[in-house]
C-alpha cells in the first residue's frame, strides 16, 4: 500500500477586508475621524476614516479632566 501526500495550498486573510473602503458618509457630511464623546453611552470613542476604531471610558481615558471636559462640549455625537 503506497501512501502519497498531496500538499494542501492554504490562504488565510489575516486581516478580514483590509482592502474594503469604508461606507461613504452621507452628502455635506464628513466621515467622522479622531476622538469623540457618545452621549448615549458615556464612552469616549475614537473614529478613523468613520468606522468605529476604539472606545473607552471615562475613568480609562488618558486626558487630563480639561481636555475631556472640551471633548464633550466640541465633539460629542
Amino acid at each position: 500500500m503506497s501512501c502519497q501526500s498531496n500538499p494542501v495550498q492554504l490562504e488565510l486573510d489575516l486581516f478580514g477586508g483590509s482592502n474594503d473602503k469604508p461606507p461613504p458618509a452621507p452628502a455635506g457630511e464628513p466621515a467622522l475621524n479622531g476622538m469623540y464623546y457618545e452621549r448615549s453611552t458615556g464612552l469616549y470613542v475614537s473614529y478613523v476614516q468613520g468606522r468605529r476604531y476604539f472606545e473607552v471610558t471615562s475613568a480609562r481615558c488618558l486626558g487630563d479632566k480639561a481636555w475631556k471636559e472640551r471633548i464633550k462640549k466640541e465633539r460629542s455625537i
